[in-house]
This record gives C-alpha cells, sequence and structure tokens, in this order.
C-alpha cells in the first residue's frame, strides 16, 4: 500500500506540493525524507508526537527518515504561529537540549537496517557559515515580497519581524538543499504551521540544482473545537517523565472529549483501523473503553509496556478508591497547609491555582471537602495517610514523608 493513502486514510495529511507526482515515486522508490525539530526545550511534546508517528508510518512503508535536530536554526528560532519572538539560548544550552531530543527520539524510530532512520544535526553546517557567501549564494534566489506573504510571518508582522527572525526561512530552505545534496533527500514533511517554509525549501533546490523536491505536510493535533491538544493545567504534555509523569501523561487520553478519540486512535496509536473502528461505534458509556484504550497505547509507545500498564493500574485504583494502587506522593514533616499540598504534590502547578481549585470547592481530603484557603488536613491524617481527590478524576495518595 502506498504510504500515503495509510497516512491519508489515518488523517494525516493536510497540504501536498506536486501530490501526483509524489505519489507515483513513493510506489517505485524508497526515498529519504526528513523533519526538522528545533531543541527549544530538553524534552519533545505531543505536538512532536504526531509528525514522529507518520515517521514511523513512512519508515514502515520502506522509506528512510531523516531526523534533523535544528542546532544551528535553533539559535534564531521560528516565527511560525508567534505573536512574540522566541528567547534567545546559548549554544550550551541548544546542545544539552539536543542530546535530550535524541534519547527520547530512539523510542519512535528504528536506527538499524537498511532503512534505519539517520540523526543529524544542523550546526554542523549552519554556526560555521560565511553570511556573505551564503546571502550571495541563497539569499538571491528569495523574493522578499513573495516572503512577507508567507503564513508563518502573518502574526509576527503584527508586533514587529525582526530580521533575525526574517532569516529563519532561508535556513530551513537551506538545510533541505544541503540534505538533498548529501544523502539525496526529496521530501520534507512535517506540521502544517511549517508549509510556508517547506515550499520555499522544495522551491529552492528545484531552482538551483534543477531537480524534483516536495513537501507534505501533517494536520496539527487539534480538538474537535479546533484547539491545540496537549496543553494542561501545569503547561505542554511533556514526553519526558520527570516533566509529565506516565500516571499523568495515561490521564490526560484517558479524559480526552468522545468527539476528538476516534482521531487520536488513528493519529496516535498503530492500531489498526478497522479495530478502531470497532472501538469508537458505541457514543454512549462504552466509548470508556475506547478512551483507555487510547490512553494505554500512547502511554507504551512514549513511555514503555511496563508505564503503560502500571498508569492503568493506577487509573483503576483512583476510580475504585482502592488507595493502595492509586498514584502516590509524599510530603515533608510539618506541611498541612492543602494549597501547599496540591502543590508539593504536583496536583496543582502553583499555590494560586491551588487556592482557585479549593475555592471552586474542587479539592476533597477524603470525604470532606476543603473549605477555604486556610484549609489544613488533621494530625490524625498525616498519621495514617489520606487521599487528596480534585474533582472526579484526580485522586492521589498522600503520605508524610
Amino acid at each position: 500500500m502506498n504510504v500515503m493513502d495509510t497516512l491519508r486514510e489515518r488523517g494525516f495529511l493536510k497540504q501536498i506540493v506536486f501530490e501526483e507526482d509524489l505519489y507515483k515515486l513513493l510506489d517505485t522508490e524508497k526515498i529519504y525524507f526528513y523533519i526538522g525539530f528545533d531543541p527549544t526545550a530538553d524534552s519533545l511534546h505531543v505536538g512532536h508526537y504526531l509528525a514522529m508517528m507518520a515517521m514511523a508510518h513512512m519508515q514502515r512503508a520502506g522509506h528512510r527518515p531523516i531526523v534533523l535536530i535544528g542546532g544551528g536554526t535553533a539559535m534564531i528560532g521560528d516565527p511560525s504561529g508567534r505573536t512574540d519572538m522566541r528567547s534567545m539560548m546559548t549554544k550550551e544550552t541548544i546542545m544539552n537540549n539536543c542530546k535530550a531530543i535524541r534519547k527520547q527520539m530512539q523510542r519512535f524510530f528504528s536506527f538499524e537496517g537498511d532503512n534505519g532512520a539517520l540523526m543529524v544535526n544542523n550546526a554542523h553546517w549552519l554556526w560555521d557559515l560565511n553570511y556573505i557567501d551564503f546571502i550571495r549564494d541563497i539569499g538571491s534566489l528569495f523574493s522578499v515580497n513573495k516572503m512577507l506573504t508567507a503564513e508563518c510571518f502573518k502574526t509576527r508582522m503584527e508586533k514587529g519581524l525582526s530580521f533575525l527572525e526574517f532569516n529563519y526561512m532561508l535556513m530551513q530552505s537551506y538545510d533541505f538543499l544541503v540534505l538533498f545534496k548529501k544523502f539525496g533527500c526529496v521530501l520534507q514533511c512535517g506540521g502544517d504551521d511549517q508549509w510556508s517554509n517547506m515550499l520555499a525549501g522544495a522551491d529552492l533546490i528545484r531552482r538551483k540544482e534543477h531537480k524534483d523536491a516536495y513537501a507534505m505536510t501533517f494536520q496539527l493535533l487539534t480538538t474537535s473545537e479546533g484547539k491545540k491538544m496537549g496543553k494542561t493545567q501545569a503547561g505542554a504534555l511533556w514526553l519526558d517523565r520527570n516533566k509529565t509523569s506516565p500516571y499523568d501523561f495515561y490521564q490526560y487520553w484517558r479524559n480526552v472529549e468522545d468527539a476528538d478519540v476516534e482521531k487520536c486512535l488513528k493519529l496516535l496509536t498503530f492500531l489498526p483501523l478497522d479495530e478502531i473502528a470497532e472501538l469508537c461505534k458505541y457514543k454512549d458509556e462504552r466509548i470508556n473503553l475506547a478512551k483507555a484504550k487510547l490512553a494505554y497505547e500512547v502511554t507504551k509507545i512514549v513511555h514503555g509496556e511496563e508505564d503503560a500498564i502500571a498508569a492503568e493500574k493506577q487509573a483503576k485504583a483512583a476510580f475504585s478508591g482502592d488507595s493502595d494502587n492509586m498514584p502516590q506522593a509524599t510530603i515533608p514533616q510539618g506541611m498541612t497547609l492543602v494549597a501547599d499540598i496540591l502543590v508539593e504534590a504536583g496536583i496543582a502547578p502553583s499555590k494560586s491555582e491551588a487556592k482557585r481549585l479549593i475555592k471552586d470547592n474542587a479539592v476533597s481530603i477524603n470525604e470532606r471537602k476543603a473549605q477555604g484557603f486556610d484549609a489544613t488536613v488533621t494530625d490524625e491524617e498525616l498519621a495514617n495517610g489520606f487521599v487528596i481527590h480534585k474533582g472526579k478524576k484526580v485522586h492521589v495518595k498522600v503520605t508524610v514523608k
């Protein structure tokens, strides 16, 4: 089966340049393709997840992925979809982030075999680039008028686009050219917010090398209401267990809206489409079986089967009131204020958020509601341990260190 058909059936595809020619190429040849990941943090988040799943499907179809880590482009910062300029990072921070991301990537791709994934860092050719030579050789092929119409610059134009950011499109296009020359890479993939940059890269190869090059974008991971998925009260949904625990990761997917379950199963798991259709054919309380399957499969891919089983067991225990097997947290001796405990146990990201939860009557200690910002736990609860509840879905067993 042509991998483009697979990606289309599962809902990945958004835009493709020279679609008919690319379809024929994917039918007849095994190609190199790449996706770029800028190391803006020391962990990938759920926004990267969808792109890596698409890469995995393409690798399974026999094509060879190139994971491009943007150690060079991160020095500038991608303006796509931004209303403000990204924070500037040092080279040391960027390279530390690159190392952390590489470890996470190894869960998603095979780096062995004839089509094993390659990982390259554009710092190797961008950090020592001669700017005068670059502008003469590459910049002369770009139209400023055309660049200013690009979607990736629109939101930044409203508040002021720096010349630094304006260079990003040239740098990303140059990456594609380098990978084309070095590996014969003919396809760049990525999120649909990268469409303008990707078109520019394919156009650069066609103009400079007089060879075919293609771009293919994937849907962004959004809810049925059009909002980006992966945002929690504590911030982004990270793939690093130290930033988002496997249990919290599992719970996020267990609690997605009914309308988003089928889409997420298609995009974020490898389950066959007929199995997904069977899981999602009911629109009543039986959809919870599909949610549980989604949460388990996604957690297994990101954290491994052992963590997925443990998270599933904890979730069932929390729902049934089995305090011995639900998520655990410890607090230091002397901590009695409920607002402080909510933060210490990772239930609230800040004390202000903890107070808001208490004000909204969303917090209970065992079976009693926490009343007032100065609510405390009793000496007996501290001695025996207690369960703290946030709403109907978060339940944590708390003990004193």
